[in-house]
């Protein structure tokens, strides 16, 4: 009775239509589950520059686009009328350059304005986008994955924002047949068209023309995966992928057509699905207002995003965990700020990692507070190769950690493996395979043609699976003890992450063919600064003050305690790292997901010192 009352004591959530959770759940003899929604999926466009044609038609001066700009950083901003004649203006100018038919255009630079414009351009003049994330460009020694990539696909064209900036990058590549574009400066040396020539490209018939020849099946992009395992592979993302996977999106969270469009202001970069599809394309769908925000959930940088959240008031809003931590200590301190975040926000979506359970209570505690009522957390989950997002939690859950139910049009085979499932997906946002790899795209699928995604889960309720999937780690990072005790990375990966909230950013978890589990965490500088009140403490500073080491202990003995007859969720001891994980020794992804393997690899000798018979100082021993 008691938990009754305090269930209705709590505030409501801002109100949100959902689909019915109506899934239909197939039961085979060898233990194998596939689940599929019984609402079929809904019609959805041709192609992606379809939307933008239709809101061009339809509202012209409704703004698509906007970005700081300028020694003053104001605003600038882009309507979708103006939007369509320039990206019209591109796609003559890219048919003029005779580009070979079919070859990809490289984005190497980040998100902007002129990367958006660009991207629909080559879509409608049917070259496939391939934007590659900026890291590889100005944050690798060696540029190695580059020159990968760029041998993988041969583009006909390159487009970077600002020539000198990516000079080095682009003086390691092949350009003797590649057309190079830049928006802002030439890079010396190197012959290159300005992108503001090409939007003035007077149109012709030979538009219309080339846009007519786009069928769902024509690729639209080409998504580079983390390399996690190797190198990046080039994910194929036809148009049919695309719009359906926004239709899913949309469907399960249907909008009012006479309602005020979305307003999202979003900084998760372009080069990976998640920013790229899940963010950008049903909002154009849509006809919403997209801001690009120059900020970042990192030190120094998140700033720029409180700044942006101060002026906008979005409908909608993701972010990493910690980029909700750092929002929620901002909002704690400023009532303007919050009022202006909760002024029109219905939903709050987050992904990357599980959301710790005490920033899910300050961010509803903000909420109730600003506006009397809770606001829907909500997440997906998904790859590269599913456009991304396959499944949701579409419905007013509390819990996180799911991933939610399959949305209409996939159907998720779940494998026994152990004591959780294999998951593998099939639908029309799955792709179609690996550009120029054959053999990879053979290898990616099973014989039913489900995509063998790699990640695990488990149902909350086995006999409810209405009540969603908990989402249960990658298959290939666990691990046994000497004990002979399995230990799942993934689900205490990120369970360790939560409870040791806000000190840990990320971990690596030990053990293999050792006789307990270790954890090597890379401290979160900002909140670490924080609790030293130091703001300008370093790794090596932080990583040895007795505040963060005390907070760090007590949340990892909790959450040991909460495990106590449960050997294979126990942490012995830990250790604060100070060097930033790598790009280029592939520790950690472009997206900035970090590679179990190759981490614990390269920290091979890191390893061996927090098991040591009498370990260093630096180790902290946990109880």
């Amino acid at each position: 009775m008691e938990g009754t009352a305090a269930a209705l004591a709590k505030p409501g959530f801002r109100k949100i239509e959902w689909l019915p959770r109506d899934i239909a759940v197939e039961r085979r003899d060898d233990g194998v589950i596939v689940l599929k929604s019984r609402i079929p999926l809904r019609e959805y466009d041709k192609h992606v520059p379809a939307s933008l044609a239709q809101w061009a038609d339809q509202a012209p001066e409704r703004i698509w686009l906007a970005q700081r700009a300028g020694e003053t950083r104001q605003w600038r901003k882009v309507s979708y009328g103006e939007a369509k004649r320039t990206v019209d203006a591109l796609t003559q100018g890219l048919i003029n350059l005779g580009l070979e038919a079919g070859r990809p255009l490289a984005i190497l630079s980040g998100n902007s304005i002129e990367h958006a414009l660009m991207t629909m351009a080559a879509m409608q003049a049917r070259h496939p986008a391939a934007p590659v994330s900026p890291a590889y460009s100005l944050m690798s020694h060696d540029h190695a994955k580059l020159k990968y990539l760029f041998d993988l696909i041969k583009p006909a064209a390159v487009m970077v924002q600002d020539g000198p900036t990516f000079e080095k990058a682009l003086k390691a590549l092949p350009l003797d047949d590649v057309t190079v574009i830049h928006v802002a400066r030439p890079c010396d040396g190197i012959r290159s068209t300005a992108f503001a020539d090409l939007g003035a490209t007077p149109v012709t018939g030979e538009v219309v023309d080339s846009i007519a020849q786009i069928t769902p099946d024509t690729v639209g992009k080409l998504l580079f995966t983390s390399g996690s395992t190797g190198m990046p592979k080039a994910v194929i993302n036809t148009q049919a992928m695309m719009c359906a996977n926004a239709a899913m999106m949309m469907q399960v969270r249907p909008r009012d057509p006479n309602g005020a469009r979305p307003i999202i202001l979003d900084w998760m970069p372009w080069n990976h699905t998640m920013g790229g599809n899940a963010a950008f394309n049903p909002l154009l769908i849509d006809g919403g207002t997209l801001h690009i925000d120059d900020g970042r959930p990192i030190p120094g940088q998140f700033e720029e995003t409180l700044r942006n959240l101060r002026e906008i008031s979005p409908t909608s809003y993701a972010n990493v965990p910690a980029g909700y931590a750092a929002l929620a200590a901002a909002m704690e301190k400023d009532e303007a700020l919050c009022r202006s975040f909760f002024k029109n926000l219905t939903l709050m979506a987050y992904g990357g990692a599980r959301l710790p359970d005490d920033l899910y209570d300050r961010m509803q505690a903000l909420a109730v507070r600003t506006t009397g009522q809770r606001i829907v957390f909500y997440t997906g989950w998904g790859s590269t190769e599913t456009a991304p997002t396959a499944t949701g939690t579409y419905w007013d859950t509390e819990r996180v950690g799911l991933i939610g139910l399959p949305f209409p049009g996939v159907e998720l085979k779940m494998v026994p493996c152990g004591a959780k499932f294999e998951l593998r997906l099939r639908g029309v946002n799955v792709t179609p395979g690996y550009f120029g790899q054959p053999d990879l795209t053979s290898a990616a699928f099973d014989e039913e043609g489900f995509y063998c995604i790699g990640d695990a889960g488990v149902f909350v309720d086995p006999d409810d699976p209405a009540e969603g999937i908990i989402f249960a780690g990658r298959v290939v990072e666990d691990f046994k003890l000497t004990t002979g005790t399995f230990v799942h990375v993934g689900s205490l990966r990120t369970d360790a992450i939560a409870a040791a909230t806000p000190v840990i950013h990320d971990a690596l978890v030990t053990g293999q063919d050792r006789p307990f589990i270790g954890l090597l965490a890379w401290p979160n500088l900002h909140a670490c600064r924080q609790l030293t009140g130091n703001a300008e403490a370093s790794f090596a500073d932080v990583v040895k003050h007795p505040a963060v080491i005390v907070c760090l202990k007590r949340g990892l003995e909790a959450h040991n305690a909460a495990c106590e007859r449960a050997s294979s969720r126990r942490i012995a001891r830990a250790m604060l790292l100070v060097e930033l994980p790598s790009i280029d020794g592939n520790e950690l992804t472009d997206k900035g997901y970090i590679n179990q393997r190759a981490g614990l690899a390269r920290r091979a000798a890191l390893v061996e010192r927090l098991y040591a018979n009498v370990p260093d100082d630096d180790v902290i021993i946990l109880s």
